[in-house]
Parts: C-alpha cells; sequence; structure tokens
C-alpha cells in the first residue's frame, strides 16, 4: 500500500516528456475541433463524426508514441552499453576519457564548473565504467509502465474535448465549449512546466497556450 501511494508518475517518466505528450495530444485534439468549423462549414457539424474522429485520432496516435518512445529507450540504453565497452577497451585513458566527455557533455549545461572539478569528474566516471560491467540489454517493468502512461496521456486529452458534447445538446456551444477547454488546458499544461524548470508559471502558461494555437493552426492551414 505504501508503494502505491507513494507513486507518482515522474517516478517512470520524465516530467517534460510526461507534459510533451499531454501538449501533443491537445493539439492534436484542437486540431480536429478548430478545423471543424473549416471542414463541416457547409454541411454542418456532425458531432458523431467528430467525437469517432478525435478519439480515433489521440488513440492512434497514443499507440504511436507509446512505441516509438519504446524504441527510444531501447536506443538510449544500447547506446549506454556501447560507450561503456568503448571505455573498458580504449587504448588509453585519453580516448577513455574522450568518449565519456562526448556521451555526457557538460559544456552548454546551466552550470560553471572549474576545469580541476570537470577532469575529476570524468575521472572518477573512467574509475565506476572499468569496474562496472555491461549489463544485458533488456526493457524493465518501470519502461513498460512509462511506455502505458505516454499512451494513456496523449488519449486522455481527446477526452475534454469530447466531454462537452456529451453534456451539450448545442453543437455549437459544445464546441466552443471543448475549444475553450483545450486552450485552458494548454495554459495548465505550461503552468505546470514552470514547476519543473526555471520559469514564471503565468509566463510559461501564456507562452505554451500562444505555442500551441500556432501550432494549431498550422497544422489546420496545411490539411493536419
Amino acid at each position: 500500500m505504501g508503494s502505491i501511494a507513494s507513486f507518482h508518475i515522474r517516478d517512470v517518466i520524465d516530467p517534460g516528456d510526461a507534459l510533451g505528450e499531454i501538449l501533443f495530444g491537445l493539439i492534436m485534439a484542437l486540431t480536429f475541433t478548430v478545423g471543424s468549423r473549416l471542414l463541416f462549414s457547409e454541411t454542418g457539424l456532425d458531432v458523431h463524426e467528430l467525437i469517432v474522429a478525435t478519439v480515433g485520432c489521440n488513440v492512434a496516435w497514443g499507440i504511436i508514441d507509446a512505441v516509438l518512445f519504446t524504441l527510444g529507450t531501447v536506443f538510449y540504453k544500447s547506446r549506454r552499453v556501447r560507450v561503456l565497452r568503448q571505455v573498458r577497451t580504449a587504448r588509453s585513458d585519453d580516448v577513455a576519457l574522450s568518449a565519456l566527455m562526448k556521451e555526457f557533455p557538460i559544456s552548454g549545461e546551466p552550470l560553471v564548473t572549474a576545469t580541476a572539478d570537470t577532469d575529476a569528474l570524468y575521472r572518477s566516471m573512467l574509475v565506476l565504467a572499468r569496474r562496472a560491467e555491461p549489463g544485458n540489454l533488456s526493457l524493465s517493468k518501470e519502461d513498460a509502465l512509462a511506455a502505458v502512461i505516454v499512451f494513456l496521456l496523449v488519449t486522455a486529452t481527446a477526452l475534454p474535448a469530447i466531454i462537452p458534447f456529451l453534456l451539450i445538446d448545442n453543437a455549437d456551444l459544445a464546441l466552443r465549449t471543448s475549444n475553450f477547454l483545450l486552450i485552458g488546458l494548454l495554459f495548465l499544461t505550461g503552468f505546470g512546466w514552470a514547476r519543473f524548470s526555471d520559469s514564471k508559471p503565468l509566463r510559461a502558461g501564456i507562452t505554451m497556450t500562444c505555442l500551441g494555437l500556432a501550432l494549431v493552426g498550422i497544422a489546420v492551414a496545411l490539411g493536419g
């Protein structure tokens, strides 16, 4: 019970990845709800078709994103194993250190370290790498759970888009409500992003909203 109670999504998936998946799902849903104005401008809004299309698209892309996330995890792990083997078989310490610096660069990161400290860090990593044994490349339960979370995050973003149509009889009012909810969630996504970055919540929320709407506009304009 204690392990379940203390579970957080960020324990198995990076918050940036999770928020990115939510943003992607919201943009997909908004593309359908905003684009429906153009698609059904002559024949009238077909609520059933809009709901099916929105849910179907988000479910499909949820599956695709989950698979791509899993492939990315496999690539990341295999790359780490490859680097570890390069370090262990390097002809000299300089070659091994160069491989570590290339794989784990500090330059460009938001921190400033003295040259001596940087050298000490990489030499410590070199000692650890030479003592370690390359493990078997396999996906863990956490990796599988992370892929499921990716699928659920993208799929769940379709719910705010379709719920108004299930509760409101007036299709036009339901569509406006749906768009309002999705835009509000864009803002909340940016607001949440600020929790994990050095950003001001209000500014991050507004930026994410504007960025999301701009991407929706591009998708609709290009027939997406």
